[in-house]
């Protein structure tokens, strides 16, 4: 699969949004993606208090990512071509402890990713 940047919205997950159940209910489609990663950010868990998303992730806590002062951590995930309609109901689907925000993936891909707020 090959991305070009002007062909939709690229975003990068490293969680939930991985999981084909949360794509079918945020996007109404199983989304195709590859494997990328994201340097210099760190992955820990949060709890999730929204009893929505946790219906629809079956999970109480979800990963989170913060940038790390440790330039060898980076975060595994894959990144999805989405429209800006569904780029949307992701924002719909995240909660505030986190915030979407624009990085430089390993493959040199700009993306979307939701991190720590």
């Amino acid at each position: 699969m090959i991305f070009s940047q002007d062909a939709g919205v690229l975003l990068f997950s490293y969680g939930t949004l991985q999981d084909k159940a949360v794509q079918l209910a945020n996007f109404g489609r199983e989304l195709a993606g590859r494997p990328d990663s994201m340097p210099g950010y760190m992955q820990t868990l949060i709890a999730i208090d929204d009893p929505d998303v946790v219906a629809t992730s079956g999970k109480t806590h979800h990963p989170i990512v913060q940038p790390s002062s440790n330039l060898a951590d980076e975060v595994s995930g894959t990144v999805f071509e989405i429209t800006a309609q569904e780029l949307a109901a992701a924002d719909a689907y995240e909660v505030a402890d986190y915030k979407r925000v624009s990085v430089a993936l390993k493959s040199g891909l700009q993306a979307w990713v939701y991190v720590r707020a």
